[in-house]
């Protein structure tokens, strides 16, 4: 029983992710949602770009939160990965951490809130090689 859950719940999760552009993530790095928005007869697509703080792994029903500064107010979102009102997920920028929860961003600003970002050495030994 529980097998043919777990066929449908990924039959299902490629479904919703084919023709979407869907980069890996993990916290720490900046991400941009773009967000299919339908407002009466009309739809748009809406853009969030903030850093992911936290991602769950839950199968189909996984999601992952962001976090961006607004006005010098912060603003957290979190989107369901196989949604399908998400239109794509790109990575910006990857960032270097420790924790897999960055819940302690929500109490800093400025520089202290900053996250290094992570240096791919093999692809910059790969390109100086050539």
């Amino acid at each position: 029983m529980v097998n043919i859950i777990e066929m449908l719940n990924k039959e299902q999760m490629e479904r919703l992710t084919t023709d979407k552009r869907m980069d890996k993530f993990a916290p720490g790095d900046l991400v941009k949602v773009s967000v299919k928005i339908i407002e009466g007869n009309t739809a748009r697509i809406q853009a969030f770009e903030g850093l992911c703080i936290a991602k769950k792994n839950r199968g189909l029903h996984s999601n992952f939160t962001l976090r961006k500064l607004s006005h010098g107010e912060g603003v957290e979102r979190v989107f369901p990965l196989y949604s399908p009102n998400l239109a794509s997920v790109e990575c910006i920028r990857r960032g270097e951490v420790r924790r897999a929860k960055l819940y302690y961003l929500r109490g800093l600003t400025g520089k202290a809130a900053r996250i290094r970002e992570k240096m791919d050495f093999i692809g910059k030994k790969k390109a100086a090689a050539k």
